[in-house]
C-alpha cells in the first residue's frame, strides 16, 4: 500500500493487544506533550503494545503504542510497526 491511499478501506492492520516493535526511529514532532521537540520516544527495536486505535485526516489508522520501558504511549503509523505475534503477509517496499 502507498503511503497516499485511503488506508480506512481496509481493516486494521494491527489488533488492541497485539505486541509489535518499531521499524524506524520516532521523535517527537511536537504533538507528543511534555516532551521536546526532537526528543527520541522510540528507538528502533522497541517493542510495544497497541492499546487503542484511531485514525487520522481520516484516511489512516494510528495505533497508539505504549512501550513498556519508557512508559510512553506513542501514536504510530502501519509502516513505523512491525508485529511480533504475528508474521505480516505483506512486505512493505
Amino acid at each position: 500500500m502507498r503511503l497516499d491511499e485511503l488506508e480506512l478501506n481496509q481493516p486494521p492492520h494491527f489488533e488492541i493487544g497485539e505486541k509489535v516493535k518499531v521499524r524506524k526511529l520516532l521523535k517527537n514532532d511536537g504533538t507528543f506533550p511534555g516532551q521536546e521537540i526532537g526528543k527520541v520516544l522510540a528507538k528502533v527495536g522497541d517493542v510495544g503494545y497497541v492499546v487503542s486505535i484511531g485514525t487520522y485526516l481520516q484516511k489512516a489508522y494510528i495505533y497508539a503504542v505504549h512501550f513498556l520501558e519508557t512508559g510512553f504511549v506513542v501514536g504510530c503509523r502501519k509502516y513505523e510497526l512491525e508485529s511480533l505475534d504475528y508474521i505480516d503477509e505483506e512486505e512493505d517496499s
